[in-house]
């Protein structure tokens, strides 16, 4: 069984076979995914959406017209880690094989890089037809998991190939499928996101400018990938992840007292987090008069990556983040290689964020560099991508 938390979208076209939807749902939730389901229009003929809702406990979504600003059918093409279709009409292969998009699911599947399996049911006569063998074939080249449907009654008195599979060989083409691309399965990971905050009285504080975005999407990634993942996060605004552990700090000690206790359980730690330098020495209760601003002392922060290095058993990775304001390539990979070895790290990523650049932005842009000196240097991408090139990098020496 995966580790629970880890999400499935299930599709539902318009199959008179829809209703037994209903049971696969039950039983995925019983497997630990959790299910969002998207029926389409032709299906709610046979199943409707308030029922879907009670099954799943989760909003369903029927078109790309609500919600508009959550851009439904990007956000949950990236949240899913599989799609399964079931029932998968032929009206709905022929228009995935000629890459329509013409509702929300269509969309969807188009958007998601996820895997995608396909449950057909349908009349003999038309799983049988040349233009749906085809349609089928076209699709498995490109991908697509297709679960052969079984033999047997069919709508009235028919009886032939093109029913309905049973739950259990659905969902043993989804963990077949979810196999290939959980190479975390296992695996303990700590990512810590945002920026930690150092208060200087009840108002003020000294802090950076990090989103905690990137922290996130590598989050969300490590967990698709079926990692057992504790986000530690620190004054960020962004929506919880669903099915992982998260512990919200606001200053380093506190960052650095959860992963005192939680590191020396982990596989992995990924330090995305911009965490401050430095902290006042005397924090004040009251407001600090403008007068006074001017002659704080500050001490230094503990240096977290350092100071977890140092008690790094024998096989745990550690990732670090660097910002730094250095346009020159160069430099930009002589600063990052001074603190990868200063620090102890397996692997470090490092950008330029001169002019405030990548800070809440989707993109970003700098040198991954490991502690052989092998260096990648990353084009301008998205977060979500990086995130999986950086756990690949991480998979590869996990071993």
């Amino acid at each position: 069984m995966f580790p629970r938390g880890r999400k499935i979208l299930l599709g539902v076209s318009g199959g008179i076979s829809a209703y037994k939807s209903c049971d696969l749902l039950r039983r995925l939730q019983d497997n630990g995914f959790i299910v969002d389901v998207v029926p389409t229009q032709a299906s709610l003929n046979f199943v409707g959406k308030s029922t879907w809702e009670a099954l799943s406990g989760r909003k369903v979504h029927l078109d790309l017209w609500s919600d508009v600003e959550k851009v439904p059918h990007i956000s949950m093409a990236k949240e899913n880690d599989l799609i399964v279709i079931a029932p998968a009409t032929a009206d709905l292969l022929a228009k995935l094989a000629t890459g329509r998009s013409d509702d929300l699911l269509t969309n969807i599947v188009l958007a998601s890089t996820a895997p995608k399996v396909l449950v057909p049911a349908m009349h003999t006569e038309m799983w049988l037809n040349p233009a749906t063998t085809e349609n089928v074939d076209t699709l498995r080249k490109r991908g697509f998991i297709v679960v052969e449907p079984d033999e047997g009654r069919m709508t009235g008195t028919d009886v032939g190939v093109g029913r309905y599979p049973e739950s259990t060989k659905i969902i043993k083409a989804i963990n077949d499928a979810l196999i290939a691309t959980s190479d975390l399965v296992g695996k303990k990971i700590i990512i810590t996101a945002g920026g930690t905050r150092e208060p200087i009285d009840p108002i003020r504080f000294i802090g950076n400018r990090s989103s905690g975005k990137q922290g996130f999407a590598l989050a969300m990634a490590a967990a698709s990938r079926g990692a057992q993942v504790h986000l530690v996060t620190a004054n960020t605004d962004l929506p919880s992840i669903e099915g992982i552990t998260i512990t919200n700090v606001e200053t380093a000690e506190q960052m650095l007292a959860v992963l005192d206790f939680e590191f020396p359980h982990c596989d992995a730690l990924i330090m995305s987090a911009a965490v401050a330098d430095a902290r006042v020495v005397n924090y004040s209760d009251i407001k600090i008069g403008k007068e006074s601003l001017s002659t704080l002392s500050l001490v230094n922060n503990p240096d977290i990556l350092k100071s977890l290095a140092s008690v790094k058993r024998p096989g745990q990775i550690i990732v670090g983040f660097a910002a730094e304001t250095i346009s020159d390539m160069k430099e930009l990979e002589a600063s990052a290689s001074a603190k990868l070895f200063s620090k102890s790290l397996d692997l470090i990523y490092v950008n330029n964020v001169s002019n405030g650049a990548v800070f809440g932005s989707e993109k970003t842009k700098g040198l991954i560099i490991d502690k052989d000196r092998n260096v990648i240097e990353v084009p301008e991408i998205s977060k979500d991508t990086l995130s999986d090139i950086l756990l690949d990098q991480l998979v590869s020496k996990l071993g």
